[in-house]
C-alpha cells in the first residue's frame, strides 16, 4: 500500500545523552531550544533514568521545543499508569510530547523479570490500548497480556494534543506491526536512508494502517559537526561499534554495502577495531558526520527517506559543548 506523505518541514531534535550528568539536564535542554532544535529526546535504559521523570521536568523547563520519549519498554508499565502519566504531561504541555514503546532490550527485560513469552503480542495489545486510553475511550477487551478492559480516562488531553505513540523496533514483524497499531516508528538505531525506506516498506505492508494523520518517523543517529570532517568522523565511529552483530540483521541487509561490512566486521577482533577500521564513506552513511553542509546533506537524505524527525545523539565526551557544533547542521542556519 503507498506510503503516507511525512509532515512538510522535516524536524530535527536532539537526544539527551542517559549518562549525561544531573547537574547538566536542564542547562542542555534550555541550550538545545535557544539554539532552534525542534525536538528533545530523552532516554530510558536499564540503569540509568526514567523516561517520564525526565520528560516532566524538561517539559517545565522549556516553552517550545517538543520532547520526546524513547524508549518506554511495554513490559515494564501497566498500560493504564502510562496512559496516566502521559496523559497527564500532555494536558500541561499539549502538543509538545511524543511517546516511544518497545519491547525491551531482552537481556535488561529478563534481568527485570519482564520479558514475556510473546514479545509482538504484548507490544501490539500495549500499544492498542494505551492509544484507545490516551483519546479518553474504553480499555479494549482482555488479552494474552494486557488487561484493562472498560478502565477510562476522565482527565485526557485535547484532540489535537493527543501525543502520538511510536514504536521503537526493528525487524519485519515489528515494524509492520508499527504499522498496524501505532502512529509511527522510531528507528533508534544508525538510520542510512536505505533501512529508512526498507522500515517504511515494512510497517507499509500492515493490511490495516492505524495512523489517519501524517505518520512520525523518527531516527537516531549518532552525531558530531566539525569543519575538521575527519575530526568529526572519528568522534562518531564509537557509536557504531554495535553495528554486525547477529541481531542486527534486519538493520544491516537493506545497507548497499551489506556483504562488504559483515566481511569486515569478521575480520576485525571486536566491535571497537570494526568501528574505528570501517571506510569514511560507511560513517557518512551510517551516522551524521562532518562539516555543517555535510551533516545538513546527511540529515536531508534522511528525511528525503521518509524521516519527519531526525534525532543528532551528540558524539564525542562533552554533550552539552557539542549542542552549538551540532546546531550549525540545522537547515535554517547559514
Amino acid at each position: 500500500m503507498p506510503q503516507t506523505a511525512p509532515t512538510a518541514r522535516g524536524r530535527v531534535g536532539v537526544m539527551l545523552p542517559r549518562d549525561l550528568p544531573a547537574q547538566d539536564v536542564m542547562p542542555y535542554a534550555h541550550r538545545a531550544e535557544e539554539l532552534g532544535f525542534d525536538q528533545i529526546w530523552v532516554v530510558e535504559d536499564l540503569g540509568f533514568r526514567g523516561g517520564i521523570a525526565q520528560a516532566g521536568p524538561v517539559l517545565a523547563s522549556t516553552t517550545n521545543i517538543t520532547v520526546g520519549i524513547g524508549i518506554l519498554p511495554a513490559g515494564a508499565r501497566n498500560v493504564c499508569f502510562t496512559a496516566m502519566e502521559l496523559a497527564t504531561l500532555a494536558q500541561l504541555y499539549p502538543g509538545r510530547l511524543i511517546a516511544g514503546i518497545g519491547h525491551g532490550m531482552p537481556d535488561w527485560m529478563r534481568q527485570a523479570g519482564t520479558w514475556p513469552a510473546s514479545p509482538l503480542t504484548l507490544l501490539k495489545e500495549y500499544t492498542t490500548a494505551l492509544r484507545l486510553l490516551l483519546r479518553g475511550e474504553p480499555g479494549p477487551a482482555a488479552g494474552r497480556y494486557v488487561r484493562c478492559e472498560g478502565v477510562v480516562l476522565t482527565e485526557t488531553p485535547a484532540a489535537d494534543a493527543v501525543p502520538p505513540v511510536v514504536l521503537g523496533v526493528r525487524g519485519p514483524r515489528s515494524q509492520q506491526a508499527a504499522g498496524e497499531v501505532a502512529d509511527g516508528l522510531l528507528l533508534a538505531e544508525p538510520a542510512a536512508p536505505a533501512y529508512i525506506t526498507a522500515s517504511l516498506q515494512n510497517m507499509d505492508s500492515s493490511s490495516t494502517p492505524s495512523a489517519t494523520g501524517d505518520r512520525e518517523i523518527v531516527t537516531y543517529d549518532a552525531a558530531a559537526v566539525d569543519d575538521d570532517a575527519e575530526a568529526a568522523l572519528a568522534r562518531v565511529r564509537a557509536g557504531l561499534e554495535a553495528i554486525g552483530e547477529p541481531d542486527w540483521a534486519a538493520h544491516i541487509n537493506p545497507l548497499p554495502f551489506a556483504a562488504e561490512l559483515r566481511a569486515h566486521r569478521a575480520a576485525c577482533p571486536d566491535g571497537r577495531e570494526f568501528a574505528r577500521t570501517m571506510p569514511a564513506d560507511w560513517v557518512r552513511e551510517l551516522g551524521i558526520a562532518g562539516t555543517p553542509d555535510q551533516a545538513r546533506a546527511a540529515i536531508t537524505a534522511r528525511q528525503a527517506a521518509g524521516a519527519t524527525s531526525v534525532v543528532l545523539a551528540p558524539a564525542g565526551p562533552d554533550a552539552l559543548a557539542s549542542l552549538d557544533s551540532l546546531a550549525r547542521a540545522l537547515p535554517h542556519r547559514p
